[in-house]
């Protein structure tokens, strides 16, 4: 029996929520496989198999499931310190980089996650790529909306040498996709591998209009890759 991509990433997310314990603070990712992992620890708490878990969440849409689970819901403000993170990702390369965002939620997830003792990535094998951009699929940037191609067209030149176009993402009706701090954001398409990813992402943040971007670079503690021969788990420092 093959299974879906949904049911791959249901057993990777069940599998990361084996991490949490009673008491922890914990920070609340966003997207399809990441609201897996929301839904078991709400199981979980239903249960009484966990207890006092304080949820930080990463969007307004994983703020509303959580509290549809009546997940206790709090901020960094009240808890900088997360004890753990739970999230997918577009991509994860051999060293465990990420690209995040295609979801639209990465300046939430990025302070989240940032702020996390332990940060584990939930994905199905499809998601694993030889190098960041590798799957052909955006590197999303949020930017302000003033005068958005003016950024957007100096992020075509910061990335010119890897064969870079970018497009702003498109929401309902055709019109600019607006993030949950008011944002836009500029998908950059890249043909070839960028080699030092902290220098292009120092060069990328250097530009005025940009807020953050989707490279989540050694921030990933555990990544759990679900594929049809079963769950492989990934630490960070052994190799592949």
């Amino acid at each position: 029996m093959t299974l879906t991509q949904d049911e791959l990433k249901r057993i990777a997310a069940y599998k990361a929520v084996d991490f949490v314990k009673s008491n922890m603070v914990l920070g609340l990712g966003t997207g399809s496989t990441a609201k897996h992992a929301v839904d078991r620890i709400g199981e979980l708490l239903r249960q009484g198999k966990l207890e006092n878990i304080v949820g930080i969440p990463t969007s307004k849409k994983t703020q509303e499931q959580a509290l549809s689970l009546n997940i206790p819901l709090s901020d960094l403000d009240a808890h900088p310190v997360i004890d753990l993170s739970i999230d997918g990702a577009d991509e994860v390369d051999p060293c465990l980089n990420l690209v995040k965002g295609r979801g639209g939620s990465l300046l939430r997830e990025k302070m989240i996650e940032g702020a996390s003792k332990k940060f584990v990535v939930i994905v199905d094998e499809s998601k694993m790529v030889k190098h960041i951009g590798g799957s052909k699929m955006a590197l999303p940037v949020e930017t302000v909306p003033f005068c958005w191609k003016f950024t957007a067209e100096r992020l075509r030149r910061v990335m010119e040498g890897y064969g870079c176009e970018a497009k702003l993402r498109l929401g309902e009706k055709g019109k600019a996709f607006v993030t949950d701090n008011g944002n836009y954001i500029v998908d950059m398409y890249l043909e070839k591998d960028m080699g030092d990813l902290n220098a292009v992402s120092d060069e990328i943040l250097r530009l005025p209009g940009v807020v953050e971007h989707g490279m989540f670079l050694d921030m990933a503690s555990t990544v759990i890759v679900a594929g049809e021969l079963g769950v492989k788990i990934k630490n960070k420092h052994s190799s592949y």
